[in-house]
């Protein structure tokens, strides 16, 4: 298991929060609720092993494009 912390801002209510990423399963989606207001923040992971960088976006469920 490979954990890096980042901190983020919620899309919802903008506070500060620190979340802990899993990079060893490569690229993921998923959700995890804000500690403060409690909506769902919708995380995008893409994981570069040729370069070593990994992108985190952080978007609410209705932002993204279809």
């Amino acid at each position: 298991m490979n954990l890096v912390s980042r901190v983020i801002s919620c899309p919802h209510c903008g506070h500060n929060q620190h979340v802990h990423i899993d990079t060893s399963c490569g690229d993921q989606e998923y959700y995890d609720d804000c500690r403060v207001c409690c909506n769902p923040i919708h995380m995008t992971l893409l994981v570069n092993d040729a370069n070593r960088t990994i992108q985190l976006f952080i978007d609410t469920d209705d932002e993204q494009l279809y």
